[in-house]
């Protein structure tokens, strides 16, 4: 079927990244299967990471539909664009609807893309995982792909302004071997798992970033163990 949606959706994204001079660094891409149905998994620290998550599959030539809150698909603008994409939106109140979506687009060899923290992460650091990514991947028999993003906060994220200049802020792509999800493993250990997996990207990316803060006030994108004055996981959960 033609994407009449997605693939002009992608070149005005590269357009717009090229205009910000965006370094975009990816690796691991080749560990994205070419065919058939996957379960991709990301960290979530802004509100682009389904672009850039989308941006780690392309040069294997697959398409991610992501997983979104409804919200999303109500908005006059996003809204057509998310449906013309076959993104899949998510009720909470009615979760088992779009589960069911997830599964037979993956039965059908789709990459479905998940960030199981759920929402943004004000900390930069790794939440807990809720356990539907791995479940999907268990049901409907396919592997998890780990993936990890690291700069995409300076960009966009939640609590700070948006910063679309031409300021040439790299940002690191980590993409991990794929995870088989046999349906003999605990669902919670997996996740586990699937999360260690993905804080080591998650490391690997902070050390292959190519800049440091420009001064003191520059530190709020950098998590607090790495010396920088992002809040903590505890003060998050304080504040909220």
């Amino acid at each position: 079927m033609a994407e009449l949606v997605y693939r002009p959706v992608i070149g005005a994204a590269l357009t717009l990244f090229k205009a910000l001079d965006l370094k975009i660094d990816t690796q691991g891409s080749e560990n994205i299967p070419r065919t058939g149905g996957a379960v991709l998994v990301s960290n979530h620290i802004s509100y682009l990471d389904f672009i850039f998550s989308g941006l780690g599959a392309l040069p294997q030539k697959r398409l991610v539909r992501f997983m979104a809150k409804d919200s999303v698909f109500r908005h006059k603008i996003s809204g057509p664009l998310m449906r013309g994409m076959k993104h899949i939106p998510v009720d909470r109140k009615r979760g088992e609807a779009a589960y069911a979506h997830a599964l037979d687009s993956l039965r059908s060899g789709e990459i479905i893309g998940v960030f199981p923290e759920a929402t943004i992460s004000e900390s930069f650091t790794l939440k807990s995982f809720k356990s539907g990514a791995v479940r999907m991947a268990q049901e409907a028999g396919v592997p998890l792909i780990p993936m990890a993003l690291w700069g995409t906060q300076r960009i966009w994220t939640k609590g700070r302004p948006r910063n679309f200049g031409r300021n040439h802020i790299p940002v690191t792509i980590r993409v991990g071997e794929p995870m088989e999800a046999p349906t003999d493993e605990y669902a919670g250990a997996l996740t586990r798992r699937l999360r260690g997996h993905v804080q080591e990207l998650l490391e690997a990316a902070q050390r292959a970033y190519p800049v440091r803060p420009k001064n003191a006030e520059d530190t709020w994108w950098v998590p607090a163990h790495l010396g920088g004055t992002a809040p903590t996981p505890a003060q998050v959960r304080e504040a909220g």
